[in-house]
Parts: C-alpha cells; structure tokens; sequence
C-alpha cells in the first residue's frame, strides 16, 4: 500500500472508532510521491521536454526526478526551474549553431572538450547545487576503469550535468570528487531504481528508446569470408594512431563498409537497447512513456522542434493511463 491509513485501536474497547481515551488516533496520510527516470538518448532528448510539459499542463509535479546523459540535463533544467531556458535554447539550435558549440580536440581523451557548453549551461545554472534544488534529484555517470554506477546528489548541477553526458569517445570524461566520470547511460540508461531510491512511490520512466528496438538474435555456424578475414589482419598488424586503426590510402574501398557516424550511432543503439531491456525486466517502471522516435537521429539536435512534439504526443497518450493509476494509489 502507498498510504499507511490504519487506525489505532485498542481491541478491548467498542464504541465504533472510540477507545477509553476518546477519539482513534490516526496517522496523518503521508503524501505519493512521484518520480520521473529521464533516460539517455542524445539528442532525442530533446522530448523530455515535450513530456515534462504535459504532465505539468496536468498538474503532475515530480518529487524525485533521476536522469541520465541527455535526461540529466532535462530533468536538472526542470528541477532548477530552467526549463524555459533550455526549451528556447534547444529550439532556435540549427545545424550550423550545433558546430559553433563544439570545441574539437583531437589530442585529448574526447573529439569535443565540452567548454563551450559547460559556459553555456553556467550562464543559468552557475550557482546551483544539486542537494539544493526544490525537487529531490540526482545524475547517473559510470566511473571510468572500474565500470562504477555513481549517484551524483551533491555538488554542482553543472559539473553532475557534465559527467552524466560525457559519451565516451566524444566528450572528455570529468573528474568529479577523484573520480573520472563519463556517460551514465553505459551503465543505467532509464535510472528507474534511483528514483526509487530516492524516495519514490510512483516512477514514470521515459525511454527514448522504445520503438528503437534492435532485435538481436545468434547467428550461429557463420562463416567468413577469407579475403575478408585477411584485410582484417592485416589492418590490426598496422601501428595505431590515437588508438584508432590509421587508414590505408592503399586499401581497396569496400562499398558496403559503414561509415564512422553509422558505426557510432548503431554501436550506441545495440548497447542502449541491451541494457535497457536488462534493466527494465529487473526493475519495471509504474508507467513507462516511449515517444516514436525511431526515425529521428541520434545527433540531430537541430530538430528539437520534431522531438519536442513527439515527447508531447506520447505523453498524451500515456495520460490517461498515469492519472488513473495517481488515483488508484491515492485510494489504497
């Protein structure tokens, strides 16, 4: 039961609702909280926001708000009471902006170093403390090397944003108390547990990818090509570069072979699916909103207006669903 409403009684004693002393004494009904897990996805994020707006425009306001990577900075805008700035941000993005707030670094340990958009989040958020904000909330990030599951609810909500978002291999990793921290979506992309951790009765999870499903099966007895096979040793003899394989300006293009971005975004979207599905089975949410999102792009951060109304679309469709259960619980 959500609600602890048992009455005190003594059980000697009649009257209907009345003991020697007088009237039963009841506990005061304590309030159901409700907890978002805003999970990871990039720039498909971006309908977090459409999400957050439904529920409020119903009156549902989060006690708790757990988020990961691109969910992180949702839901720590919200709970700072930034979301209006983050939504006019993400909407006026355009492809050409989006390279203006990248700062390439190709000696460092990430393609972009991320100070340009830790100054732009600072502009809003440079004073803000997690442990401070209204609504109870709390960052995902993976430590680097041991593979940890760091809760961040304390300290800056700025640094917490960084080191929940930092995709490895594109973003620098952020050293957070000793610890080097990097995206948290490697190890819990939908944090349905820290919400449920931090006090909540009732979780809504948003999984940005639902519809994106990757359905993988085993494919046994394969076997591979031999010309294939050994391009592919002789590649791994070659030094290495920056611990990627160096081209070869002498090798024959393959006109099959997937580019660097395809590698990514798919290698991102087998492992997300992988995890989240393990994930969910072990620890389901109350309510589980999926906006249709399989044919935006990963990095497409220029289309907020797109994921925005698609975050809206699948709220709404998961309403009903959420106020009724709201009710459900408040009655138990």
């Amino acid at each position: 039961m959500l609600w602890d409403n048992i009455a005190r009684r003594n059980i000697g004693s009649g009257g209907g609702g009345m003991d020697a002393q007088g009237p039963v004494e009841r506990k005061a009904r304590t309030k159901l909280k409700i907890g978002l897990a805003l999970g990871g996805g990039a720039a498909r994020g971006w309908s977090h926001i459409g999400v957050l707006r439904v529920l409020k425009d119903a009156g549902i306001t989060p006690d708790v708000i757990a988020g990961s990577s691109i969910g992180a900075v949702v839901g720590g805008c919200y709970a700072a009471g930034k979301l209006d700035n983050l939504e006019a941000f993400a909407r006026a993005l355009t492809k050409r902006r989006v390279m203006g707030l990248l700062d390439f670094n190709i000696s460092g340990t990430g393609l972009i170093g991320g100070g340009r958009l830790q100054r732009l989040l600072d502009q809003d958020l440079t004073d803000e403390r997690v442990e401070t904000l209204q609504i109870r909330f709390c960052t995902i990030a993976t430590e680097l090397v041991s593979g940890h599951e760091v809760w961040l609810t304390k300290g800056s909500l700025v640094q917490a944003m960084r080191a929940s978002y930092a995709l490895p291999g594109v973003f620098e990793p952020v050293s957070v108390g000793g610890r080097w921290l990097m995206d948290g979506a490697l190890v819990n992309p939908i944090p349905i547990t820290a919400a449920r951790a931090l006090g909540a009765d009732l979780v809504i999870c948003v999984n940005l990818n639902g519809e994106i499903r990757v359905r993988g099966t085993v494919i046994q007895s394969y076997e591979s090509d031999t010309s294939d096979q050994q391009e592919i040793e002789s590649a791994i003899s070659e030094p290495r570069r920056w611990g990627l394989f160096p081209i070869r300006s002498n090798r024959p293009h393959k006109p099959n072979a997937p580019g660097l971005a395809t590698v990514m975004v798919d290698a991102f979207n087998i492992t997300q699916d992988r995890i989240a599905r393990s994930r969910l089975a072990g620890d389901p949410p109350d309510i589980m909103i999926s906006p249709k999102l399989a044919k935006m792009g990963l990095f497409e951060f220029h289309r907020a207006e797109e994921y925005i109304t698609l975050g809206r679309q699948a709220a709404e469709r998961a309403l009903p669903d959420i106020l009724d259960l709201i009710k459900e619980s408040e009655q138990a």
